[in-house]
């Protein structure tokens, strides 16, 4: 057996990881692959004869489509976000102008500064959607369903991935809401509210970080294992709607900010709403990317969009953070609105 160390670029978090396993362990020649984030490194394990580089290039282009590339040396990509920068900055202060002036003229409550709302929930599943970590669902749902759909006809694969989009709305309401029941029965009071609003806050601070390049390597994620159960289960009918279920525990910072938002709430309802509402914010671009339509996250306009949608999360997180730290006293309000 023979071992080949790889570098590989363009993985976000664990999601990135399981896809690129799951996708090069279907290979016939692979026996083992390993996907080291830290080290954006995988570890290969192959009986071929073929030579390092010929494997190299065989796997990159099986990646490749999801926007990753896999090569024997590390490949030094040279940072042109300066000029993107500039250019985010001034769009993504605009949508935080207009977010600011709905939440003044009372048009729309999105909950700025105060409790978290299904609009507000629902204008970040749409940022989350279009993100590069959350945007790899698609490719894990293809790969998880691969060998479901292998022999099946197409519309037999469509309603597979209805199933999912159903299973993942229905189990994102139903969490969201026993989330705000285990709230209502902790005894959520306005101190613990407020502390749990400050870290959903400072989430949302690093995730806008993260998409303006900052603090890259600072990932948050959940062990990819738990994925493990939902791959043992690709041949059982049920498969999608668990696997849809199974993305409310998925590794993004977007989906972990609005379930403390839920907690936070002590309620089923508001919980029930916020997470339903998350969900149905992410389903369009999802819905998409499930039946391969489109591939925005490693388009030319994606680095863009991602800094713009940086500085508009960066933004809302501050402003929250602000008034949370006026709401318990600890410093004055900054903002009226």
């Amino acid at each position: 057996m023979k071992k080949y160390v790889y570098h590989v670029s363009g993985t976000h978090c664990a999601s990135c990881k399981i896809l690129i396993e799951d996708v090069l362990s279907e290979q016939d020649f692979i026996e083992k692959a390993v996907v080291n984030l830290k080290k954006e490194t995988i570890e290969i394990e192959t009986e071929s004869d073929k030579n390092s580089d010929e494997i190299a290039e065989i796997l990159s282009d099986k990646i490749k489509p999801s926007g990753y590339t896999l090569s024997v040396e590390k490949i030094i990509i040279e940072k042109k976000s300066d000029d993107v920068l500039w250019i985010a900055i001034p769009v993504g202060l605009v949508f935080l102008m207009l977010f600011f002036l709905l939440q003044k003229s009372g048009i729309l409550n999105l909950g700025i500064g105060g409790a978290m709302t299904p609009v507000t929930s629902f204008i970040i599943g749409i940022i989350a959607s279009l993100s590069s970590c959350l945007a790899i669902v698609g490719g894990l749902v293809l790969s998880l369903s691969a060998k479901v759909t292998q022999d099946e006809k197409e519309g037999s694969t469509k309603k597979l991935f209805v199933l999912f989009h159903a299973g993942r709305l229905f189990g994102f309401a139903i969490l969201g809401g026993v989330l705000g029941l285990i709230g209502e029965a902790i005894g959520i009071n306005f101190t613990l509210s407020s502390i749990l609003g400050l870290i959903a806050s400072l989430v949302m601070i690093i995730l806008g970080l993260n998409l303006l390049g900052i603090f890259k390597k600072n990932k948050i994620t959940l062990p990819s294992n738990i994925f493990k159960f939902f791959r043992k289960a690709e041949h059982t009918t049920l498969a999608p709607i668990l696997i849809g279920l199974g993305t409310f525990f998925l590794p993004c910072g977007f989906t972990q900010s609005m379930q403390i938002a839920a907690l936070s709430s002590g309620s089923f309802v508001s919980g029930f709403m916020i997470m339903f509402s998350f969900a149905l914010g992410t389903l369009p671009v999802l819905a998409l990317l499930s039946f391969g339509s489109v591939s925005f996250a490693h388009s030319k306009h994606a680095p863009l969009f991602f800094k713009a949608a940086g500085v508009v999360v960066v933004g809302l997180g501050i402003f929250a953070l602000l008034a949370g730290l006026a709401g318990v006293g600890i410093i004055n309000p900054l903002f009226n609105l």
